[in-house]
Formats: structure tokens, C-alpha cells, sequence
């Protein structure tokens, strides 16, 4: 809870006015992020010939770093209050510029993990988390947040979409190995920009840190995630990571349960699931990154190994989804201000299934890359447009002294969407790549059109109003 001293430094600080310049690194943050996920996805030729594995080897390398950033975001998000926002996330942007240079200079796939799945990740769980709890602090009033998570969310959609285009520029021009350290200077960019970033709240060193349950959430995800990749190797080892994984975090909720009953601080408060809006708007977070994330590794992967498109050629098709959520990022104010964030929601998974259905049955008459852009297009404007109306809809249903834990847990379920979306989309498409292709492609392609389904209902249930700052106890 907010101390009676954290309140007042609060108060003294929302009297005086924000920094200009503070947006720019917490939106390069998310951006870089956000890229780092899909920029790979066009490299799966030169990183597997030049590392000497397989498709399947980079699908493993892409999918534990997402899985980490998964596991380790609520964790991170706790860890702000104890050791202060501001330094939460400077440590991740150091771990993460540490993680992006040894992925440069990589000989083989597990320093490549190393560099990338772990330390990439952990620098990502430390460092995102801090991006959402500073703009809910920093922008109290729902019309300046929504704007500030309208940026942010612009940025990392479009650094997931732009990824495959910018990664493919910089492969196919230079190498691979310049694509990380890209990375590496737009870290440094933000790390000097950051120096502008104030913390609105005070650092609580003594504040309880839950290690057991930051170890069994962080276990459970990564059993259920990678059982659910072992599917095409061993059906009896993908069941029973699942089954292990399901049991762990039932562990978990029981720890939170019996924690907060004896009066003791747990990683994550089930205060953040007192809210329905918040739960329902947590739902469409994931099934929105799975969508995105999973159409960019199937995508990308058919285009390589069936289609024969090197890095730059695929990086130019999935313009398409670029210049979608581009469009959708630049009337996103617009949009906010004419429709209820419900309206949005529902509108965005319309348009991005109407834009997976096109892209399967184009695809499927037509040889031609051009055949590619309107689903992308769709898919990319579908994503752009609730991408920001799902984030404010869950950030704003909390009080300031839950930001921490609701942006752990926001940040982990939308990157939890991610590794689910290359983890069961991938493991379709790779399972059956070189037997039947063009089957597995469509089934993995089908799979995304439910997801996207399922998104769409679930954002139906969502309260017709604006979601207003809820202080839920």
C-alpha cells in the first residue's frame, strides 16, 4: 500500500510539472522490445547457416526469450517498489545492452541464448514494467494517459511489425550480427535520454520481496509453455510439462491465497483480479501479441524455407503490416475521443480476422508476394487500433499503489501472448513445414483466425463506458 510519506512525496510531485522529454525513452523502450521479438523472424536462414542449426533451433532461441520475459515480468514489476522505478529500469536497459552485444559476437547457438533469451529477457522483465507504472504516474488524468499509452503502444506495435522490414535491411545489407548491435545503440540513445525520467515515488528498500512465489510463477510458465512446444516431439513429455506446469501455478495462487490470509505481502496481490473489466481487458492483451507475434514468425518462416525469400525480400512484404498499424497509431487519439475503448477492441479483432482469412485464401490462389499485403495490412491496422485501448482499459481500473503489480502482470500476459503465438502457431507450422507446407502453414494461420475469435467475444463482454481511474480493494 501507498504510505502516508509516499502519498505526500507523491502530491509534492504532481504540483510540479512533468519533464519535457520524459515519453521519448519509456516509448524507445518499448519499441526496441518490441523489435527484438519479431526482428529475428527474418534472419532464420543466415542465424541457422551461419550457427550451423535448424529452424527449429531459432524458433527455440525466440521462444525462451519471450518465455523469460513472460516469466519474469511480475516479478520485475514487484521489484520496482522495493528498489525504485527509475532504477529498475535502468538495470534492464544495462542487462539488455549487455544481452544484445554477446548476441553479436555469438559462435553458436548457446551463446546465443545467453545473450539473447536470457539476458535480453530478464533486461526486458526489468525494464518494461517501469515504462507503464511511470506513465500511470506521470499522466494522472485519463486524456494525457491515454495519449502517453497511445505513443508507447504505437511504438512497440510498431517495432514488433517494422522488426522484419528493419531486421531484413540491416541482414541482408550488413549481417546479422549488426542486427543486435542496432539494438545495442538505440539502448545507449535511451539510457542518455532517460536521464530525464523522474520517479514519482520514492524507493521502499524494506518492502518484503516474495521469492517463493516469484519462483513457482516463473516455473509454471516456463513447464506449460514448453510442454506446449514439445508437442511435435513427444505427445507424453508435451502432457505431462502441461500437467506440471498447470500444477505449479495452482501452487502459486495457493501461496498468494495463504500469504495474504496471514497478513504477509505475496509477489502478486489477488486484488488485481477483483476487477472484471481488468481481467477481460487482460485477456484481449494476450490474445492480441499472440495474433501479432505468431502471424510474424509463421509468416516470415513460410516466406524463407517454402517460399525461397531471403531476409530483405521478407522484411519488404511485412511492410504491409507496418504501414497497418502506422495508420492505426496515427488516428489513435482520434479514434479515443469518438468510441468507447469497448468499440475499439471489438472493431480491431474484427478487422485483424477478416485480415488473417484474406491472407490465407490469397495466399492460397496466388504465387505472388504482393498477395501478402492486405492481409498484413489489415492485421497490422486490426492490432494498431486496440493495442492502446486495452492497455489504458487495464492500467487505469487500479490505484496507484497496485500499479506496480497490474503492470507486472499486464506486461507478463501480453508477453506470456507472444510465446504462445510463435510456441503453438510455430510448432504447427514446424511440425509440418517439410512434409506438407502449405497445409501446415494454413493450419498454423487457422489456429491465429480462432485466437482472434475468441479475442473478439471476450472483448463483447467488456463495459460499454471508458474505463475510469477504480481504485479496487
Amino acid at each position: 500500500m501507498v504510505g502516508p510519506s509516499q502519498r505526500r512525496f507523491r502530491e509534492a510531485f504532481m504540483n510540479s510539472q512533468v519533464p519535457r522529454g520524459v515519453l521519448a525513452p519509456l516509448a524507445l523502450a518499448q519499441f526496441i522490445c518490441s523489435f527484438a521479438g519479431s526482428n529475428m523472424n527474418v534472419m532464420i536462414n543466415d542465424i541457422s547457416e551461419d550457427l550451423n542449426t535448424t529452424v527449429q533451433g531459432i524458433q527455440i532461441v525466440i521462444t525462451i526469450f519471450l518465455l523469460v520475459m513472460a516469466a519474469f515480468m511480475i516479478p520485475g514489476g514487484k521489484l520496482t517498489e522495493k528498489f525504485g522505478r527509475k532504477r529498475c529500469f535502468v538495470v534492464g536497459l544495462l542487462l539488455y545492452g549487455v544481452g544484445a552485444l554477446l548476441s553479436a559476437i555469438s559462435p553458436g547457438l548457446g551463446v546465443l541464448i545467453l545473450g539473447n533469451s536470457l539476458l535480453e529477457g530478464i533486461g526486458t522483465a526489468l525494464l518494461i514494467p517501469p515504462v507503464y507504472i511511470l506513465t500511470t504516474l506521470l499522466y494522472p488524468d485519463l486524456t494525457s494517459r491515454a495519449r502517453a499509452f497511445g505513443t508507447i503502444s504505437a511504438l512497440g506495435g510498431v517495432g514488433a511489425a517494422a522488426g522484419p522490414l528493419i531486421g531484413g535491411l540491416i541482414t541482408s545489407s550488413l549481417s546479422w550480427r549488426m542486427a543486435f548491435v542496432f539494438q545495442t545503440l538505440v539502448i545507449a540513445v535511451i539510457l542518455v535520454l532517460s536521464r530525464k525520467v523522474p520517479d514519482p515515488l520514492p524507493a521502499d528498500p524494506t518492502k518484503p520481496f516474495d521469492v517463493v512465489g516469484a519462483v513457482l510463477s516463473a516455473l509454471g510458465l516456463i513447464l506449460l509453455v514448453t510442454g506446449i512446444m514439445a508437442t511435435d516431439n513427444n505427445a507424453w513429455l508435451a502432457v505431462a510439462l502441461i500437467v506440471a506446469g498447470v500444477a505449479v501455478l495452482w501452487l502459486f495462487f495457493r501461496s498468494v491465497r495463504t500469504k495474504e490470509r496471514a497478513g504477509q505481502e505475496p509477489l502478486l496481490s489477488m486484488r488485481v483480479f477483483a476487477s472484471r473489466t481488468a481481467n477481460l481487458g487482460l485477456i484481449t492483451q494476450n490474445a492480441q501479441w499472440l495474433i501479432l507475434m505468431g502471424t510474424s514468425f509463421v509468416v516470415s518462416a513460410y516466406l524463407q524455407v517454402v517460399r525461397g525469400y531471403n531476409a530483405i525480400e521478407t522484411g519488404i512484404i511485412f511492410t504491409g503490416a507496418t504501414v497497418g498499424l502506422l495508420l492505426a497509431s496515427l488516428g489513435a487519439e482520434r479514434f479515443a475521443t469518438r468510441r468507447a475503448q469497448r468499440t475499439l477492441i471489438v472493431a480491431g479483432f474484427a478487422i485483424t480476422v477478416a485480415g488473417v482469412a484474406i491472407l490465407l485464401t490469397e495466399v492460397a490462389v496466388s504465387d505472388r508476394a504482393v498477395a501478402f499485403e492486405p492481409g498484413l495490412l489489415l492485421i497490422g491496422f486490426g492490432l494498431g487500433a486496440m493495442l492502446t485501448p486495452s492497455v489504458n482499459i487495464v492500467q487505469s481500473a487500479f490505484s496507484d499503489d497496485l500499479q506496480g503489480e497490474i503492470s507486472g502482470l499486464s506486461r507478463s500476459v501480453s508477453n506470456l501472448g507472444s510465446t504462445l503465438g510463435t510456441a503453438v502457431a510455430g510448432t504447427i507450422l514446424v511440425a509440418g513445414i517439410a512434409a506438407t507446407p502449405e497445409r501446415a502453414y494454413g493450419l498454423a494461420m487457422a489456429v491465429l483466425a480462432v485466437i482472434g475469435v475468441v479475442g473478439m467475444v471476450v472483448a463483447l463482454l467488456l463495459p460499454r463506458v471508458n474505463a475510469g481511474v477504480v481504485e479496487v480493494r
